[in-house]
């Protein structure tokens, strides 16, 4: 009856949202008398989990399953939940969890609630906070399924170390053929990942070209951040769509977004709404960013950004 959450990894090693979900489940599970049991797929030091409150990892090592599969991952996750008898299964917030959970739903007849910001308000019912309207408004959602499946939103909870330990036991689930083979995966590996990134830099047309787009790496190199764009820009191929932030592109729960030159069209705003600490750098005082932004600098870009950098760096010096 213990509480199961699936930890992504990549290259072997677990994402943030991984070690945050652990720390979400361990909520839970306190609050429902339980512990909470985890479950990854071709990941290394699965004991690691253990300082997040997981007290046992069921380690999957299976080459067919190296490339994210929805059905085949929902299925060795279903195996899972049904073998411990899990009620509650928690997933983080990430595009493959978003994949993996209709599939997951169904398999278990399972209630499903995505974007979910807290720990259960109460466990009897089963109620949750979520986010609604495009992270405009939360909705307090009850479910009455007998299996609940819960999405946690990035960087919503936060890491919470227990400083427990975990067993780790080999698990071989039975796996669907899938019809789907995955040739070759590209990743940029020498960056951090936008759904990872606890900061975010992000730059819009006001850059006015590819070329002056160093300052907006250098800025995120400083701040250990990721860099990200406006769907313009990436309609216009100054930057891969793989950076695109917005509604239509890769939803964004940093702790820090820096928007730079970024106007703030309703599609965007509604793709990092999610972010806690919102910061806006543009010319135009009258820029609908500014409503939205926890702080805003009305100035250009060129300026501003090159200062910023230098007292960041300048400071970093003086406290290292």
């Amino acid at each position: 009856m213990s509480i199961l959450v699936y930890t992504e990894s990549d290259n072997g090693k677990f994402k943030k949202a991984a070690l945050e979900v652990v720390s979400y489940a361990k909520a839970i599970a306190d609050q429902m008398g339980t512990s909470v049991t985890a479950i990854s797929i071709n990941a290394d030091n699965e004991a690691e989990l253990g300082n997040y409150g997981a007290t046992k990892v069921l380690s999957i090592k299976n080459d067919t399953l190296s490339a994210f599969n929805a059905k085949k991952y929902a299925a060795a996750i279903e195996n899972a939940a049904k073998n411990e008898g899990s009620k509650v299964v928690v997933l983080s917030s990430s595009a493959d969890s978003k994949y993996l959970a209709p599939l997951l739903a169904v398999g278990l007849e399972a209630g499903y609630v995505s974007n979910v910001m807290e720990a259960p308000s109460s466990v009897s019912p089963f109620t949750v906070k979520r986010t609604a309207f495009t992270n405009k408004a939360y909705a307090n959602t009850e479910i009455t399924t007998e299996v609940k499946i819960v999405g946690l939103s990035n960087n919503s909870f936060g890491l919470v170390e227990s400083g427990g330990s975990a067993t780790v036991e080999s698990f071989s689930p039975s796996l669907p053929e899938s019809g789907v083979n995955v040739e070759s995966v590209d990743k940029a590996t020498d960056k951090v990942t936008i759904a990872d990134a606890e900061t975010v830099v992000s730059g819009g047309r006001g850059l006015k070209g590819p070329e002056n787009w160093g300052m907006i790496e250098e800025l995120a190199e400083v701040l250990g951040a990721a860099t990200a764009c406006s769907k313009p820009v990436s309609d216009l191929g100054w930057r891969p769509h793989s950076e695109h932030v917005g509604q239509t592109g890769k939803p964004v729960a940093s702790n820090l977004y820096i928007a730079i030159g970024i106007s703030g069209a309703i599609q965007h705003l509604a793709g990092i709404n999610s972010s806690k600490v919102k910061v806006v750098i543009n010319t135009d005082a009258e820029a609908p960013f500014f409503k939205a932004a926890d702080y805003g600098i009305v100035g250009d870009a060129f300026e501003v950004v090159p200062t910023l950098i230098e007292k960041l760096k300048a400071f970093k010096a003086q406290n290292a």
